[in-house]
């Protein structure tokens, strides 16, 4: 087992993960709790609260949403509605990933935390959402799975670089909050587009 995260590894793992949440929240507590199982990712004793994501029964549950997910993402008039379902489910899994990462003996720094989680995951659904209702109108349903498959990808592979090198995590969270804006706006652009072209 290696040593126990600093506060700057902390934070730059509660980002991402915040973040993360917001495009594939399940996939986030399964790797979370996977981690901690296998010893890749110990923590200091004030964050003993996490230690619930690595509970059998929780990592099963997480796995089955996760796998559930993953099943949904690929059919477009499926995956839009789950992303509907979602946007109240994924920033308050962020949050609550979140609030679980930071020292509960400072309430100010737990509210700052899950307001700040919870914006985020928000943000990266919105983000994804967004580039995702483009994506479903198309008319081919290649796209779709094709986007949704470089999200499972790109998000699996985010969670293991941010667990492997957590100083690197907070770089990860600059990327995708760099990477959800940019989302965000296409989308909008995208639909001011198609909002000129009704009669």
């Amino acid at each position: 087992m290696g040593h126990p995260l600093g506060i700057v590894e902390i934070l730059g793992l509660a980002a991402s993960l915040s973040l993360l949440s917001g495009w594939r929240l399940y996939l986030c507590v399964f790797a979370t709790g996977i981690a901690m199982r296998l010893g890749v990712l110990p923590l200091p004793e004030h964050l003993a609260a996490l230690d619930v994501l690595a509970n059998p029964w929780v990592i099963g549950v997480a796995a089955f949403a996760a796998l559930c997910e993953l099943l949904a993402d690929k059919i477009a008039i499926v995956d839009t509605i789950w992303d509907g379902v979602h946007t109240v489910i994924r920033p308050l899994g962020g949050a609550l990933l979140t609030l679980a990462i930071v020292d509960p003996s400072d309430p100010a720094t737990q509210t700052i935390a899950f307001l700040l989680g919870g914006g985020a995951a928000l943000l990266a659904h919105g983000g994804k959402a967004g580039a995702r209702a483009v994506v479903n109108t198309s008319p081919e349903p290649f796209s779709n799975l094709a986007v949704s498959t470089v999200e499972d990808l790109f998000t699996g592979g985010l969670l293991v670089l941010a667990y492997a090198y957590p100083l690197a995590a907070a770089g990860v969270a600059l990327v995708l909050l760099a990477l959800a804006i940019g989302l965000l706006l296409a989308a909008r652009k995208w639909l001011r587009r198609l909002a000129g072209r009704q009669p």
